[in-house]
Formats: C-alpha cells, structure tokens, sequence
C-alpha cells in the first residue's frame, strides 16, 4: 500500500495535525509512485493534538511516538519512527509549518 502522511504544525491553534492518506484506486496500481498526483491520494484519518503535549514528548517528558499513537492512529513502528522524526523536525525549525512522508510497502520485485 502506497501511503501519505502530511504533518501540520499550527500555532495560531497550538495544535499539530497528523493526516493519513492512501491510494485505494486498484486502477493505480502500476502507476509509479513519483506520477502520483494529489488527488489520487485519498484521506483515511486525521488526528489532531495539542502542541504543548508533542512539545513536553519531544522535550524529554514522555516518548513521542508514544504521544503520537492513539486508539484511532496507530502507526507501525517504522512509520511511526519516522512520523516522529519528521515531527521533531517541525518543531525545531523556526519556519517549518508542514511536511510529508510517503511510504510504499509494496514488495519489490526482481
């Protein structure tokens, strides 16, 4: 499965959104990854947190993939490893409002 995560750190909201989205359409399937458009990735969940809870995860206080995870969002543990990377790096740029993971688990074929 070819999937997308978009992390939003928003602080006018004091909030970081995690959205999750995939490729469903079977009609895709032999389409590279890098000719995906947009729109052929179609939004499976999103969850929002409470930035000062990723702040104090980060920071030491808790662990953040730990954080990340819910009862609706649980991420396997590599996706999760990354999702954590990527987070972290939101919130130490000064500028860094949003960015992307992509992930294909397909088998690789020889």
């Amino acid at each position: 499965m070819r999937q997308k995560y978009q992390m939003i750190r928003d602080d006018a909201e004091n909030i970081l959104k995690i959205r999750e989205y995939a490729v469903i359409d079977k009609n895709l399937k032999n389409v590279a990854t890098s000719n995906l458009r947009e729109i052929d990735f179609f939004l499976l969940y999103e969850e929002i947190y409470d930035s000062s809870i990723i702040e104090s995860a980060i920071a030491g206080a808790g662990n953040l993939i730990q954080a990340l995870r819910t009862v609706n969002f649980f991420p396997v543990g590599s996706y999760a490893a990354e999702l954590a990377q990527a987070v972290m790096g939101l919130y130490e740029s000064e500028d860094g409002s949003q960015a992307e993971l992509f992930f294909d688990d397909a088998t690789p074929t020889v």
